[in-house]
């Protein structure tokens, strides 16, 4: 019997050795997802066949090609934000419920060359447009830590995936903070990489205006760095290209780093952080500051400076969307979709300029630091149904939750979501690490010592 929740690393190293087969992974994981997904709501839509045949397929391999895959053995899930070509890609929208890419996105190609084994797509909301993952076609993802509450969005069916023990990593996409969003709420790793570290072809040029990418999430450091390794990497004629690694992103999480200059911030304008958040930083801070780094507080306010410029970009861009029938969208989305409508081009370009021009003077005040730490979200999971409370007042409410999240979109730096310990009512806490740009390696190590030093992915929750 497998263990459900298996580090990546550990069930490859078991399936090279033969200890286990790849048909046994994928038939253990298959029926942990059918016991527990009508409760977690985690896919939208189960690939059985493929996962057996992917498994069919490894155990074909030789040993020596197997070696050479990272994720051998390993099931893994995309988010149905993502093209696939053979498999319905809904976007989380009525309007897409049975559509089908023409061409399979590279990302997906990638990932199923690397070895893996894919058990679905996992559940969105409406184009990935709320941080909870709720509305629209896909099913509300729930905590697996607390039923009621959200898995965090707007990778929110990874997350509870992953976290429910249906599989060990998940492919995931951040665009405000959709993976860190998501890790944090169900105490997991999550990895927003740098602008242009990982290619949206053929899908998109760039996802809302730059804003938008692709990472794992993952229950530990070193399995969210293996899977970003099968992940990285540009296509000719990609927008952005992100500075390539010095070393495998894998193995910057084996190096403990000695001392770093690391800047603080705990308050944003936008939205209040709840004590026990607060709390939890300051422990954590305590943590790095006894590993020999300094931790030096800071007075910046990134989210107050980004804030409208990122909401005309995401507006203009679900605008832009296709949409056969509006009437079909979620009112969250159908409120952004109109509102977008009524943005001019000039207006869209402003924001952008206005974006750059802002991100790169936050950037410049934060090269002096190695790292910045920050709340990943004001308060931990809310409660399904809650987020917005009011459609009038529904994009303050969601900026006041993620307001040290979506800043670093914008800047297009490189940010991991840590897991930081637990609430008085049981939800998970985490920690935002934010690197120099095109520095994931920097991060993860950091991440990973931190994860040494305050160990977590032992504790489980129960379903």
């Amino acid at each position: 019997m497998l263990d459900p929740f298996i580090e990546a690393t550990v069930l490859r190293a078991m399936v090279l050795k033969k200890e286990v087969r790849p048909r046994e992974v994928a038939e253990f994981f298959l029926e942990r997802v059918a016991h527990l997904n009508p409760r977690l709501g985690a896919f939208i839509t189960v690939t059985a066949e493929r996962a057996l045949a992917d498994a069919d397929r490894l155990e074909k391999i030789s040993a020596t090609d197997a070696s050479k895959l990272p994720l051998f053995g390993v099931p893994y899930s995309l988010k149905d934000l993502l093209w696939t070509k053979d498999i319905r890609t809904t976007f989380g929208s009525k309007n897409f419920e049975n559509w089908h890419a023409p061409v399979d996105a590279e990302l997906a190609v990638r990932l199923a060359h690397s070895g893996g084994i894919l058990l679905g797509k996992t559940t969105t909301p409406e184009f990935g447009l709320r941080p909870t993952t709720e509305g629209g076609l896909c099913p509300a993802a729930r905590n697996p830590w607390n039923l009621e509450h959200t898995a965090g969005g707007s990778s929110g069916g990874s997350a509870a995936a992953v976290a429910g023990g249906l599989h060990p990593i998940a492919q995931g996409s951040d665009g405000g903070g959709s993976i860190r969003i998501p890790a944090a709420c169900c105490g997991l790793v999550g990895i927003k990489p740098s602008r242009g570290r990982v290619t949206m072809a053929p899908q998109a040029g760039e996802g809302w205006g730059g804003l938008s990418t692709t990472g794992p999430i993952a229950r530990t450091v070193r399995d969210a760095a293996l899977m970003l390794d099968a992940m990285a990497g540009q296509v000719p004629g990609d927008p952005y290209a992100a500075w390539p690694p010095a070393r495998p992103f894998f193995e910057s999480a084996s190096i403990r780093p000695k001392k770093l200059g690391l800047a603080l911030i705990t308050e944003s304008s936008l939205g209040t952080v709840d004590p026990e958040t607060l709390a939890g930083l300051d422990s954590a801070c305590a943590i790095f500051r006894q590993l020999g780094h300094t931790v030096e507080p800071i007075a910046i306010d990134p989210g107050a400076r980004l804030n409208k410029f990122a909401r005309v970009i995401v507006g203009s861009s679900v605008a832009a969307l296709d949409i056969p029938n509006p009437d079909l969208l979620d009112p969250v989305v159908r409120g952004s979709y109109d509102w977008g409508s009524r943005i001019s081009a000039a207006d869209y370009v402003r924001a952008i300029a206005g974006m750059h021009n802002t991100s790169r003077e936050i950037v410049q005040a934060l090269m002096p630091y190695d790292a910045l730490l920050a709340p990943t979200l004001t308060q931990p999971a809310v409660r399904i149904g809650s987020m917005p409370a009011k459609l009038e007042t529904g994009a303050d409410e969601i900026y006041a939750w993620i307001a040290f999240t979506f800043p670093f979109n914008s800047t297009g730096q490189p940010a991991i979501s840590m897991p930081n310990g637990f609430s008085q009512a049981g939800l998970p806490l985490a920690i935002q690490i934010i690197g120099r740009p095109g520095d994931e390696g920097g991060i993860i190590a950091l991440a990973a010592q931190f994860e040494e030093a305050r160990p977590w992915h032992g504790r489980r929750p129960t379903l």
